[in-house]
């Protein structure tokens, strides 16, 4: 079920299946800046990353001496969540745990987020709760598709991103069998300013862990309209678009967590970017949409 919000400024849509915002549409001339999830590129526009990010080493982790399995980015992003409050400028889902998650993921958890919508603004919140008697472990992080270009007409080439801060950064390559990071590093951004292009990504997503910046805008050489996502507190960043190229859209990715380094072969406690909640202790985290128009 969709559910919207709207404002002078913004429409959104959000559905309760992955808690999945849909759509944002700029109200004055009704421009999308969501991608719109049509599968000859990706299927989703998105989606939340719980209680991993990126992918396991085999499909497969290890916690207390037992072995489960999860897809890539866990199953936060294909669950029913239910919409738990909606207010006029606020909508609110929540994903409880129950006996179909408890066996892959064997933690008793409570995962809400929360939709605001501020002006030009779409605020995302996350509230991850331990419910269980022990420590639990956990990751979350975002992937939402945002058109690029945004303006008819225009290609990924004419397109750029732009970084608050002066970047001299490095990405982490993925080992493009398994999907998991090496521990090698490339020089990829210096300045503010990274022009698109679809060789980029050739060897799949960058994923960085010394980005300074907290503010990442796609802007356009030819047109005024941009869109900028802005998390603070986000050790890692993973921007991509499908690696055949062509696709409208470009994913920016603020996270908590990141798929397994190839050689990781301990618990899950262990894992390098792995999060702890004690019981009854929640994390909170967010991120937010702004568009200019």
């Amino acid at each position: 079920m969709l559910y919207t919000l709207q404002n002078d400024r913004l429409k959104i849509a959000v559905n309760d299946y992955g808690a999945e915002l849909k759509s944002i549409i700029g109200i004055s001339d009704n421009t999308e800046y969501l991608f719109d999830g049509d599968p000859k590129w990706w299927k989703y526009t998105s989606p939340v990353l719980f209680p991993i990010v990126g992918k396991l080493v085999d499909g497969k982790y290890r916690f207390n001496g037992k072995e489960y399995n999860l897809p890539g980015h866990g199953f936060g992003r294909i669950s029913e969540y239910k919409c738990i409050r909606k207010e006029v400028d606020e909508l609110v889902f929540a994903l409880d745990w129950n006996n179909e998650t408890l066996k892959n993921y064997p933690f008793k958890f409570r995962l809400e987020i929360a939709y605001i919508l501020r002006e030009n603004r779409v605020e995302v919140m996350w509230t991850v709760k331990n419910e269980d008697d022990k420590i639990m472990y956990f990751s979350i992080g975002a992937h939402p598709a945002l058109k690029c270009p945004i303006a008819d007409g225009e290609k990924f080439e004419d397109c750029y991103l732009k970084f608050n801060v002066a970047e001299k950064c490095s990405r982490i390559p993925i080992d493009m069998k398994s999907g998991a990071l090496t521990h090698d590093r490339i020089p990829t951004i210096e300045g503010r300013v990274l022009e698109l292009n679809y060789d980029l990504f050739k060897n799949d997503a960058l994923v960085f862990d010394d980005l300074k910046s907290d503010e990442i805008s796609i802007c356009s050489h030819k047109s005024k309209k941009s869109i900028t996502l802005k998390a603070k507190g986000f050790p890692f960043w993973g921007i991509w678009t499908p690696d055949k190229g062509g696709a409208p859209f470009l994913c920016i990715e603020p996270w908590h967590g990141h798929a397994d380094f190839i050689d990781f072969q301990g618990d899950l406690k262990d894992k390098d970017g792995i999060y702890s909640l004690v019981s009854g202790e929640s994390f909170d985290a967010g991120y937010a949409f702004i568009i200019h128009e």
